[in-house]
This record gives C-alpha cells, sequence and structure tokens, in this order.
C-alpha cells in the first residue's frame, strides 16, 4: 500500500472514529454508568491522534491531544462529565473533523482559520486541565539530598511509580555517584519517598570502601514516561538492577492504549514498547535471558521460556499488561482473518460495475429473443441458463449496494440535541428499524429530505414544555425514525407526540394565498398534503430553522425525484407521522411486461397483485363506470389505451393487472400480458419528466424502447377521477 492509499484508508477509518466519538457523547449523556462509553470515546480520540502522528500531520497531532488529556481525566474519575462538557467535547468533535478532512486535501499544515478555532476551543479546554493539582515544583539538589540520607523508609500508598534500584558494586569504583542519579532524577517530578535497602550490606570488617552496597525503593510521582526515567540511570544500566513500574493510574492507561492499538502484527513485547510499559533496553535484556535460558546444562537446545513469563518474573511488567497485550494479539490475527474476507471497494467502480450489470441483462435479453425467433432448443436452453445466471449476478451485485439505514438515522442524534436545546425544548430521539436495508444510493439522497422532516417536526410539530405538561403530555417530547419494508418498498416514518396539524389553519392559508378556492371541497389529507406546497408555511414567525415555506415543498420533490411518495397521518392535539415510501434500488428490477397496440410497458413486479380478464360484462359495463367487482371488492381501473392516448381499437380480449402501492389498489387495463422481464432503468430527460405515470424507460431485447409505469401516479389517479378515496385517509399519495 502506497502513501496515498494509507492516508486515503486513515481518512476513511478517522470519519468512522469520530462517528463514534459523536454517537458516544450522545450517549452519555443519557448513562448511569459512563465507563465503558467514556472509554471508547478515549480509545478512538487516541487512534485518530496516533495515527495522524504516521503521516506527519502534526497540527491534528496537537489538538486531539489536548482532547485526550480532558477525557483521560474524565476516565480517572478526577473531573465528572456534565451537558457543558458534552457540549465542548461535540464542538472539539466537529474541529477534529475538519482537520481530517483537511488533511483529506493533501494540506500538511493548518489554515490560519483552523488554527484560530483550534487555539479557542483549547483554551476553553486548559480550564478542565487547569483544575488539575498544581505540579510539583521539582525539589532542589539540597533538598533531594536531605530527604535521601534522612529517609528512614517506610512506603506511601499512593499512585506513583515505583522504582528499585540495586546498584552495581563497582558504581563507586567507576566514578558514579548514587546520589547523582537521585538528584537528577527529582528535576522530572517529585520524589515521594525513598527506601534504603542494607540487605547486601555486610559486616563492618568486611566491607570495601569502593563498594556500593546499598539499593533503594522509590517512589516518584511523575508525568514522565518509562523510557524518560530509565534515561535517567542510562550510564548504570549495565552493572545495575533497575526495575521501574508504573503507578496505578498510568497502567490503566497502559491497557487502553493496548487496546486502541491498530490492527499491526506486533509481537509481545513490541506491543509493550509501542505503548512504553518497557524500554527497548528492558526488552533486550529479557530476550537475552530468554535466549540463555533455552540452553540445557548439557548445552542441548530446549522449548524458550515465554518472554511474557520472564518480563514478569524479572519485574519489568506487571502480569496484567502483559495479558492485555497477548488479548491483543489474538484480536489481531481473528481481526486480519475477517479482514481476509472483507475488501474495501471504490462506490464509483461499484457504479460501474452496476451499469455493466444493465448492459448484460439487456444483451441476455436480446439474446434471448433471437433464440426464440431461430426456434433452436439447445440454443433455447443455453439461453435460459444464460438468463438464470444473469439474473443471478444482478442480484449479487445490487446486494454490494444495500447498506443499512441506521448510519443515516444516526446523524440526528446530534441534531436533535442542538436543535432543541437551541427551541427551549426537550426532546428524545427514538430510532427503530435501523438495520433496514436499501441501495447505497438512495441513501445518500434521502439524508436532506429527512433533516427537513426533522427540524419541521421540532420546529413546528412538538411544543414546548409548559404547553405540552398544560396539555397533560409528559414534559419531554418524542421523535420518533422509523424504517421498514413493505411490498417491495421502503417505508421511513418520521413522527412525532406533538400537537398535530391544524387542518382549519392550513386552509385558510391557502385560501389566503389562493393555492385553493374558498368553498372547495378537500378531505382532511388533501388539506393536510397542502404543506407540500411551493411558500406555503404557517409559521408566525420566521426562524433559523423553518418559517419561509421553502422546505416541504423540496421535500417532495426529492421523493419524487427517488420514484417516492409521501403519506400524512396527523391527529391533533395527538402528533403526526410523516410516510416516504421509496423503491429498494434505483438501477435494475423485476418488472412485468404488458402490451398496449404496437407500445410496450412495464409494471415494476413488486406492485402486481395479479392478473384477470376483463369479462364482456365488464367491458359492457365500463361504458358507464371505471370500477368492477372483484370478488366483492370494488376496483377502480384505468384503460391505459387511454391514459397514454394509444390509435386503434382494443381487441376482442383485454386484461386488467391488479396492482397495489401501500394500502392502494387499482386496475390497469391492458391489451397484451407479455410476462416477466428483468427492467434496467433508465431515466427519462427532462424534456419527459413532466409527464405524470411514467417513471424512467429501458430497452428491451429488440432494441425498442419501452416506458415504466409510476404506479403510484396511476393509483392515485383513480381516486381522483372517481373523487373517493380508496383506502383510510393515512394511504393517500402525493404526487
Amino acid at each position: 500500500m502506497n502513501l496515498d492509499q494509507a492516508l486515503k484508508t486513515y481518512i476513511e477509518e478517522s470519519r468512522e472514529l469520530l462517528q463514534e466519538i459523536e454517537d458516544g457523547l450522545l450517549r452519555v449523556e443519557q448513562e448511569a454508568d459512563t465507563a465503558d462509553t467514556v472509554n471508547a470515546i478515549f480509545r478512538a480520540a487516541h487512534t485518530i491522534k496516533g495515527s495522524a502522528g504516521l503521516f506527519g500531520l502534526d497540527y491534528l497531532v496537537a489538538f486531539t491531544h489536548g482532547v485526550e488529556s480532558v477525557l483521560d481525566r474524565v476516565r480517572d474519575g478526577s473531573l465528572g462529565i456534565d451537558a457543558e462538557l458534552v457540549a465542548l467535547m461535540l464542538e472539539c468533535r466537529d474541529h477534529i473533523s475538519a482537520l481530517v478532512e483537511h488533511a483529506a486535501e493533501g494540506a500538511m499544515t493548518a489554515t490560519p482559520e483552523l488554527d484560530a478555532g483550534g487555539q479557542t476551543l483549547t483554551t476553553r479546554l486548559n480550564v478542565y486541565l487547569g483544575k488539575q493539582p498544581p505540579a510539583t515544583t521539582p525539589a532542589a539538589p539540597e533538598a533531594v539530598e536531605a530527604r535521601v540520607e534522612a529517609s528512614g523508609g517506610g512506603r506511601v500508598g499512593c499512585d506513583c511509580w515505583h522504582i528499585s534500584l540495586r546498584f552495581g558494586r563497582e558504581s563507586l569504583r567507576n566514578g558514579m555517584d548514587p546520589l547523582s542519579f537521585l538528584r537528577y532524577l527529582a528535576t522530572l517530578g517529585d520524589i515521594v519517598s525513598i527506601e534504603t535497602l542494607t540487605d547486601a550490606l555486610p559486616a563492618a570488617a568486611d566491607m570495601d570502601p569502593e563498594q556500593c552496597y546499598l539499593g533503594y525503593e522509590i517512589k516518584f510521582r511523575s508525568d514522565a514516561d518509562k523510557a524518560t526515567i530509565e534515561g535517567v540511570f542510562e550510564f548504570a544500566l549495565e552493572d545495575s538492577q533497575i526495575h521501574i513500574l508504573p503507578p496505578r493510574g498510568r497502567v490503566a492507561d497502559y491497557l487502553d492504549m493496548i487496546k486502541a492499538l491498530p490492527e499491526d502484527d506486533l509481537r509481545l513485547g513490541e506491543i509493550l514498547c509501542r505503548v512504553g510499559s518497557l524500554t527497548e533496553h528492558e526488552l533486550q535484556e529479557a530476550l537475552g535471558a530468554q535466549a540463555a535460558g533455552a540452553q540445557a546444562e548439557q548445552g542441548e537446545a530446549t522449548e524458550p521460556a515465554p518472554i511474557g513469563d520472564i518480563l514478569v518474573g524479572a519485574g519489568m511488567v506487571q502480569p496484567e499488561l502483559v495479558d492485555a497485550a497477548l488479548d491483543k494479539q489474538k484480536q489481531t490475527r481473528e481481526h486480519r482473518a475477517q479482514e481476509s474476507r472483507v475488501v474495501r471497494v471504490d462506490a464509483d467502480k461499484l457504479d460501474r460495475l452496476i451499469n455493466l450489470v444493465g448492459e448484460l441483462v439487456i444483451a441476455g435479453a436480446s439474446t434471448n429473443l433471437i433464440a426464440q425467433r431461430a426456434g433452436m432448443a439447445d440454443l433455447l436452453e443455453a439461453t435460459s441458463t444464460l438468463s438464470r445466471l444473469v439474473e443471478e449476478v444482478r442480484d449479487s451485485a445490487l446486494t454490494l449496494r444495500m447498506v443499512q439505514i441506521g448510519a443515516t438515522f444516526s446523524r440526528f442524534q446530534r441534531v436533535v440535541r442542538d436543535v432543541s436545546r437551541e427551541l427551549g425544548k426537550e426532546i428524545q430521539l427514538v430510532i427503530t428499524g435501523a438495520e433496514t436495508e436499501l441501495d447505497k444510493t438512495v441513501v445518500e439522497k434521502i439524508g436532506d429530505p429527512l433533516m427537513h422532516l426533522v427540524r419541521n417536526s421540532m420546529d413546528h410539530g412538538i411544543e414546548a414544555p409548559d404547553a405540552r405538561v398544560a396539555r397533560g403530555k409528559p414534559a419531554q417530547g418524542t421523535l420518533r425514525l422509523n424504517a421498514y419494508h413493505d411490498s417491495g418498498s421502503i417505508v421511513i416514518e418520521v413522527g412525532d407526540d406533538g400537537g398535530g396539524l391544524n387542518r382549519q389553519r392550513i386552509l385558510d392559508k391557502a385560501i389566503e394565498r389562493g393555492i385553493v378556492q374558498a368553498g372547495q371541497n378537500l378531505s382532511d389529507q388533501e388539506i393536510c398534503q397542502l404543506i407540500f406546497e411551493p411558500g406555503f408555511s404557517t409559521a408566525a414567525a420566521v426562524t433559523n430553522l423553518s418559517g419561509r415555506g421553502v422546505g416541504m415543498d423540496v421535500v417532495r420533490k426529492n421523493i419524487e425525484a427517488l420514484r417516492g411518495t409521501i403519506e400524512i397521518d396527523s391527529v391533533e392535539g395527538q402528533g403526526t407521522t410523516i410516510r416516504i415510501r421509496l423503491p429498494l434500488t434505483l438501477a435494475i428490477i423485476d418488472g412485468f411486461l404488458v402490451g398496449i397496440g404496437g407500445s410496450s410497458f412495464v409494471i415494476p413486479l413488486e406492485a402486481v397483485a395479479e392478473c384477470v380478464e376483463l369479462s364482456e360484462a365488464d367491458r359492457a359495463a365500463s361504458r358507464d363506470r371505471h370500477y368492477l367487482n372483484l370478488r366483492g371488492e370494488v376496483l377502480p381501473f384505468l384503460r391505459l389505451r387511454e391514459v397514454f392516448d394509444v390509435d386503434g381499437l382494443p381487441p376482442r380480449r383485454e386484461n386488467v393487472v391488479v396492482v397495489q402501492y401501500g394500502k392502494q389498489r387499482a386496475g390497469l387495463v391492458v391489451d397484451e400480458l407479455m410476462g416477466e422481464f428483468q427492467t434496467v432503468i433508465k431515466p427519462l430527460g427532462r424534456l419527459f419528466g413532466h409527464i405524470r405515470g411514467i417513471g424512467g424507460s429501458t430497452i428491451l431485447g429488440s432494441g425498442e424502447v419501452a416506458l415504466i409505469l409510476d404506479v403510484p401516479s396511476l393509483v392515485q389517479r383513480t381516486s381522483e377521477r372517481e373523487g373517493r378515496a380508496l383506502a383510510p385517509p393515512h394511504a393517500l399519495s402525493v404526487q
């Protein structure tokens, strides 16, 4: 992997980690036990910072380090987390996101604007860091010397580094003064206590004044890392025994850092060195001991002792750190095994694959048609097998583009939190159906319409806390996002338990604006759907969120561009649910081919309920009415020959294709039923975009163009013509 690819991977992973940070920060306010969530946020920030250092993104490292420091204080319990701190952390998350996007452009330095924004946030972060007890000023050498000389031992139960020193016997003869090392150590922090060890001290008669017999057990408070502390004793490492164990809090840090390490193939010693719990000198010493121990007394090779046992036995690291490193190795192996089955694919390449599969479907249909005309049994069998395989390839390719809608829903956690605070309302977001899958292209295009609907529900739908209490409702309002599959479509619902739509107010405003005529008879649903008219708004005042009437009509246009519809279910005083119904995919569908005169049309197969023949009695009666009796059910129908003004007389035998959209049913009268057809959807040009009842086009095997019928539009047309609803009000579609 070259540098550009590695950076691109880092950017993608950072975006995912930033989403994890945002989700965690939004959860932490609602959780009683926040330890796991805070640890997860810390690990995500630490991973972003650590990986940024690999690419020389110092500006990203510097800012994220401050965020990490505050989170560290939250983790160790020295700083409580509240709404104000969560708000600051969310702002910091947004700034890190801006820095990541800046890095995605290849910039190695931050812009002045980013620097200024980061400095402002860092100043606010320092307020929280400034609440720490001030660092102890390093003691003067004379004070250290007095403490060393006066030390009578005694361990102090504090969270400090523990340094065990056993100077070599020849230290004094080699010109080294043990006290000088302790003076230098004091410049890095505070020596809390020293216990002088005299267990190696011989009888007075046997003492050599040029040899060192003393050892020290030191409690040392410092922010320095292990390698820096070990560096104090650099000149005594060869002939002395020096063991440095981190404080309890630092052990917890090491454990978290081990968990946050990238899934690299590292050995146990390398993992411990990477996080700083083991120094390179200690590792080499342990490896030497391992190699020496592998030789038996007679010189025969034996199985070497595990390096972890050697490190623990020598007092170089704690057992829990070795266990954590071994767990990390196991996770890495499992991750790599899983990673070998997962490949990241560029979205453009995936789109190209779908286009090629679409062309393959068209070519397969052409081959099948030629085989039918040739009448060769062997060729027909071969093309039948080819068609089956092409269909499987098509389904597999479309599955690659299916993604869960949960990621889109999760974006609104932050929106609901920020907007509710801005409005002074208490609103909780309830998400269901997050695992529902739909086409990636649909997911990308549904975000903005959903944003309009969510903001509208919070601004217009959910009342202020005092108003809700006065109406006997909980002070906290509820906003619901739900998704599910229904009849080959995906349904997305945005609901609230607010005041509902005031139909009389909507009607009065529509009459005032000339959208409808005074005295015009409209159903409740037709009145509700006036909110989607351009420029329509009932807001008493314009706010930053709504009131200008430029949102809801855009929502409808965007949904219709996706071949979808919008339905409204509202009860005044109880709430509103806006239901968006969309196709699962915008590329290739199963269709049902029908003929009218010399033209061919495709009906989406998921909308087809059944096909029946139009009897002579129904044909005769249809001169006076446009509905028939289908097993006791009144079924309105449309003659597509009349709808699309197809020339010629209908055949003696006509058929009715019963279609269903949501809870609505209607019949489409056609001349000929031509069977199922794999349909590659081709968009119509702008010139034909206004034609009602047509949702696109496709190319048949013969090379002819067939139009794809827009079933929701045709079903609603039957309702409008009969002047009566086909289903309960909440199932009415907007077109």
